[in-house]
């Protein structure tokens, strides 16, 4: 009887070790990408709204053109728009009055930087995802550490090309997509091939 007990307890460590294994694998693809955005941001923080457009302390309207672009602005004339409810008749709107945006200039300057630091963690992002991808197909070692780094490399490509998709051109994002295609193929293919 005990060999019968100890045949059907057997399973029950390959189980355990199965989820320990994907523990790390998790665990070391999410630390990687932990420590490589901590790395770039230690370096080079990211541009915030207010180094470029200071918070007042105490926020005058203005009421012309001419202060308006004397601060950076940008004015915006008021509108009066007509809503059509049936074709005999119409009532007004309430009329948006003229107005001035004072962030204006110091938003887009804002926008610009961010645009350059999300370009920047993009092409860091996508060479580490690369490197890291080369490093999982010949690491040597155990399989957890292999494919640790792989799905790490994974991980980067997908929040390198997150952070600056938005600003890509349409050429960038399908040669980005197709490089990313051929990394995954290479790494299933040497990784997994029978």
């Amino acid at each position: 009887m005990q060999d019968v007990s100890q045949d059907v307890s057997a399973p029950a460590p390959k189980k355990k070790l199965g989820i320990v294994k994907w523990a790390l694998i998790v665990g070391i693809a999410v630390v990687i990408n932990l420590f490589l955005v901590y790395l770039v941001d230690s370096i080079r923080k990211e541009p915030g709204y207010t180094d470029f457009c200071p918070e007042r302390q105490v926020n005058r309207m203005i009421e012309s053109e001419a202060e308006c672009l004397k601060v950076g602005g940008q004015w915006n004339e008021s509108a009066d728009v007509r809503i059509q409810k049936t074709p005999e008749q119409s009532f007004p709107a309430p009329a948006v009055p003229s107005y001035c945006d004072p962030d204006y200039t110091c938003r887009k300057q804002h926008e610009d930087a961010l645009k350059i630091y999300n370009r920047n963690v993009f092409v860091i992002f996508v060479i580490a995802g690369i490197m890291l991808l080369i490093a999982g197909v010949y690491a040597g070692g155990t399989e957890a550490v292999s494919l640790g780094l792989s799905f790490g490399g994974v991980i980067a490509l997908i929040y390198g090309s997150g952070r600056y998709w938005s600003d890509m051109n349409d050429i960038l994002r399908v040669i980005v997509l197709g490089m990313a295609l051929v990394a995954l193929i290479y790494v299933a293919w040497k990784k997994f091939q029978d």
